[in-house]
């Protein structure tokens, strides 16, 4: 997020309407690729993604003259956006399996045979990590973001050594099950 975005909004506890209007755009514009990536890592289908996607924007609406300053912006992006998706898994209570029909993955290449060589390898990557325990998958769809281990224990109200952990086990899975397909 750029230092912008963080300036205008401060610590936010009195901010008027059209101020919060003006910071929700900027924190959705630039960090709505990241939120669709997050999302995608809870849903099993296109049209859950985006309805995960305008829950977590809900959310952010609300909470947004609340922010205090405490943490960074896109962490606290990111905390909403996780206790939205968690709420979201537990509404539904069922960890489908996504189909490779349903994950659409945009990468821009030079040119088309090596965009489809890499949206497959994308494509594999994703299904393994949504194969991960919650615990780990979480932990890995953050670090992809580049979160660092300090802003995902704020987001999952861990410890930086345990995120650290948790990281470590969700990559040795992730090698253990992509050995030999990429």
């Amino acid at each position: 997020m750029s230092s912008t975005a963080a300036e205008t909004l401060g610590a936010a506890t009195d901010l008027d309407s059209a101020a919060v209007a003006q910071q929700f755009d900027l924190l959705i514009r630039e960090n709505g690729a990241a939120l669709n990536r997050l999302a995608s890592g809870y849903t099993s289908s296109l049209a859950d993604r985006d309805d995960l996607v305008q829950e977590i924007a809900l959310a952010v609406w609300r909470a947004l003259p609340h922010f205090r300053g405490d943490c960074s912006l896109r962490t606290f992006l990111f905390r909403i956006a996780h206790n939205r998706a968690m709420a979201w898994l537990a509404r539904r209570s069922n960890f489908v399996q996504v189909e490779e029909d349903n994950l659409v993955l945009s990468d821009p290449a030079p040119n088309p045979e090596t965009q489809y060589a890499r949206e497959q390898r994308n494509q594999l990557l994703f299904e393994a990590i949504r194969r991960l325990p919650i615990a780990y998958r979480q932990v890995m769809i953050l670090a992809l973001e580049g979160l660092d281990y300090a802003e995902i224990s704020q987001i999952l109200g861990i410890t930086e050594s345990n995120a650290g952990v948790r990281l470590n086990r969700a990559k040795q899975l992730l090698k253990k099950s992509l050995e030999g397909r990429l």
